[in-house]
């Protein structure tokens, strides 16, 4: 710990804060690396929402700003500490770093791994006199997997705007310590704090409901939740103690514990079900294990297909109705298949119009 008093700079040590910040440092590692691991080894990041990446990533950005904004004093005096004491002076700020660059990085690894046959609509096109149906992977991404881009996007945007502020009021503050921080860096660092907790408060929400929804484990680490579900007590302690912190430093923590606890115990109940049932994480069968009961598929468990959007469907149909011409199979223009009725009177379109028409809309979904 580092006095910064009066604009002087000096170190103090506390063995029980040192030991106990080390101790969460090497456990935040530990904890994070099952998951890392289990998204590599598996090469898919199925199971995981993307809203939970997103406010996870947001909420511990949010959170590692906050300590930097209230510890900055103690940052500015390892200019004039050794190493030794500047290392243990800004400990907590690296615990807090050290979160983010982890939770990033299972964002990171869901991108890498994203699921291929969930990035963009594919068809399976019967065909006649017996011939097998044709797989035809289309250029349109999915609803899913756009999502996923965009909210990547959102938490780069999100990461630089606000250290941009932050480091933009540190500037205008040249000694923001706990008894000079002017009143914009402490309204700053509250809602820092702040919307880190709400973010944290909210990050579980879609997770739990994705799991609940496709009643699988997924790429979920059960090692990871059973590491950081009681870390997350020591967590709190090992940041309330910090000098310069309050309660908006360290209340995400304990939300987000709680919350992660509720996720632990849904994973234990699904994957105790799946083995039962004879599949893996994934929902798929087990090595010598006999098939489900039809009544898992018919309760929706490990339905992570979502459901067909409009613009997928209407590509569905176009490409089925070329394929199908491209065997010399006839399109009747119909209830079906509008979009290949000949504009009359009464606005419909020819087959062979709406053959053309379609065929543009492709092109421009290849463009897209």
């Amino acid at each position: 710990m580092t006095s910064t008093m009066s604009g002087t700079c000096e170190p103090h040590h506390n063995a029980v804060q040192n030991a106990l910040t080390a101790f969460m440092c090497i456990g935040i590692t530990i904890s994070y690396l099952p998951q890392h691991w289990r998204t590599i080894s598996a090469k898919s990041s199925e199971g995981f929402s993307p809203w939970f990446l997103l406010l996870g990533s947001t909420s511990s950005a949010s959170g590692m700003l906050n300590i930097i904004v209230m510890q900055w004093g103690l940052i500015k005096c390892c200019r004039v500490l050794s190493v030794g004491s500047c290392i243990e002076s800004i400990a907590g700020v690296f615990q807090l770093v050290l979160v983010w660059v982890l939770f990033v990085m299972i964002l990171v690894l869901f991108v890498i791994y994203y699921p291929p046959h969930l990035k963009y609509v594919e068809l399976d096109v019967p065909l006649p006199n017996d011939l097998p149906p044709q797989h035809i992977k289309t250029p349109v991404k999915r609803e899913g997997w756009k999502l996923s881009i965009v909210l990547s996007w959102v938490v780069f945007i999100h990461i630089a705007f606000i250290t941009f502020i932050t480091f933009l009021l540190l500037s205008t503050n040249p000694s923001p310590d706990e008894t000079h921080r002017s009143r914009q860096l402490q309204l700053w660092a509250t809602f820092l704090g702040v919307s880190s907790a709400l973010l944290a408060a909210l990050q579980y929400a879609p997770q739990i409901a994705h799991t609940a929804r496709i009643k699988l484990v997924g790429a979920l680490s059960i090692p990871m939740m059973l590491i950081q579900t009681p870390g997350a007590v020591l967590m709190v302690l090992s940041i309330a103690l910090r000098p310069g912190t309050n309660w908006t430093t360290w209340i995400s923590y304990a939300v987000a514990g709680a919350m992660q606890g509720i996720l632990l115990v849904m994973c234990i109940i699904f994957r105790a079900r799946q083995h039962k049932l004879g599949l893996d994480d994934f929902g798929r069968p087990l090595p010598g294990s006999e098939p489900p009961h039809p009544s898992f598929s018919e309760s929706g468990a490990g339905e992570e297909e979502e459901e067909t959007s409009p613009v997928e469907a209407a590509v569905g149909d176009a490409v089925e109705s070329d394929v199908r011409s491209e065997h010399g199979v006839d399109v009747v223009p119909g209830e079906e298949m509008p979009l290949l009725a000949k504009r009359n009177g009464n606005g419909s379109v020819s087959g062979e119009e709406g053959r053309k028409e379609w065929s543009g809309v492709l092109a421009w979904f290849r463009r897209a």
